[in-house]
């Protein structure tokens, strides 16, 4: 993990206008699951969803950005008003510049949550480069923050509470 205090991670979290999500081993515990027909099942965490839907009301742009395609997450995604969905994405750098210009950001306000080394280009160029409590751990020395809670697990509500405390919002109750 990079070397960073509190203090940073905080100063950090308050310029986040962006955060960019990976999909298997983030929003899911990164298992695939093949029913008998050959459909792609995959297991979202309600307070992950819950945690989505607060930071986008809080003014926060979700996206997504991961390398396999599957429906179920642009169904997920539709449910969680997430527009940014970016599938089968084996060049993520490419994409992750392209949003940054769509909406005038720049690498400072922009978060990413990865676990594999196939993020390890993103987590260079974000303002907070965070990985999940399972991550690969290739994947660590690039993260400023790992989350306690592992993938699929509510890793990404974690995020999101420690955001929208750093910006001085609190959760709708």
């Amino acid at each position: 993990m990079r070397k960073n205090t509190q203090a940073a991670l905080r100063s950090k979290a308050k310029k986040i206008r962006l955060l960019l999500l990976d999909v298997d081993g983030v929003l899911t515990d990164g298992r695939i699951i093949l029913d008998n027909q050959g459909n792609e099942l995959k297991a979202f965490h309600v307070r992950d969803g819950h945690g989505i839907k607060l930071a986008q009301r809080a003014g926060i742009i979700i996206g997504i950005i991961t390398g396999r395609k599957a429906e179920v997450v642009n169904i997920r995604a539709r449910e969680l008003g997430i527009v940014e969905i970016h599938q089968g994405a084996l060049e993520k750098i490419g994409i992750y510049e392209a949003i940054l210009k769509k909406y005038g950001l720049r690498d400072d306000e922009a978060a990413f949550m990865g676990d594999d080394i196939v993020d390890v280009g993103i987590l260079k160029r974000v303002g907070l480069a965070i990985s999940v409590a399972d991550c690969d751990p290739a994947v660590k020395p690039y993260a400023d923050m790992i989350t306690q809670a592992k993938g699929g697990r509510g890793a990404v509500r974690e995020v999101v509470n420690l955001l929208l405390e750093n910006q001085g919002m609190k959760p709708d109750l």
